[in-house]
């Protein structure tokens, strides 16, 4: 499940991201802040592996014998970082300008005018440039969309919903998260690609930040198990 957070102002009372507007002169449009994506059950694994691992290898470095502290500690060099980039890493940016997605060895950005569409199927993914990026920070949960449809056939079958219509956030609220959160990209988009600072090419920086201590971790591993 993702979780929307916008680091400036606060929540709505419906749960929905709040972005707080900037007034433009000119009749420009309005710009928005960032609209943060993360996946909450992602972060929360993460923490609690690393925890687990650093109590376990800590203990090997500090009371192991022989190659067991050496050990412990390329274990650690390797297995940290990719933690990390699997878990804690993953997030999506959403501006008034471009979409940011943090995945876990690469970064890409995405000018909206650049993205040919967004879409949800098993896995999150957005299309731009020719190119298909997957939303490491936007899981598919298929448990989700049954129970939301199970939701929605119950309430469409429920005598007392027959002749009434649905509010406005009746349907969004059935929704898995994931469609909601795409739903969301959609609109903004839509909106926005027409902005004068949404054009360009998407751009790919791999992250040398993970990458680097994984494979120093995995080479020492390697040394070590080979010693």
């Amino acid at each position: 499940m993702t979780s929307p957070d916008d680091p400036a102002p606060a929540p709505q009372p419906d749960g929905e991201p709040h972005a707080e507007p900037h007034g433009e002169p000119h009749g420009e449009p309005t710009p928005y802040a960032d609209r943060v994506y993360r996946s909450p059950g992602g972060i929360v694994g993460g923490v609690l592996l690393l925890g687990l691992g650093g109590w376990l290898g800590i203990d090997a470095i500090l009371r192991g014998e022989g190659r067991t502290p050496w050990l412990a500690l390329a274990g650690l060099l390797f297995a940290v970082p990719v933690v990390i980039a699997f878990t804690v890493r993953p997030a999506v940016y959403a501006g008034a300008d471009r979409l940011l997605v943090r995945n876990p060895f690469r970064t890409i950005t995405l000018p909206w005018a650049s993205i040919d569409t967004l879409r949800a199927s098993y896995t999150s993914e957005v299309l731009a440039g020719g190119a298909t990026y997957q939303l490491w920070a936007v899981p598919v949960s298929l448990r989700q969309r049954k129970r939301a449809a199970r939701q929605q056939n119950r309430d469409a079958a429920s005598p007392t919903s027959l002749g009434r219509t649905p509010g406005p956030g009746a349907t969004a609220d059935r929704r898995a998260q994931a469609d909601q959160t795409m739903d969301d990209l959609r609109e903004l988009a839509e909106s926005n690609a027409g902005r004068a600072g949404a054009q360009g090419e998407p751009e790919v920086r791999w992250a040398f930040e993970v990458i680097a201590p994984t494979l120093a971790g995995a080479v020492l591993l390697v040394i070590m198990l080979l010693i």
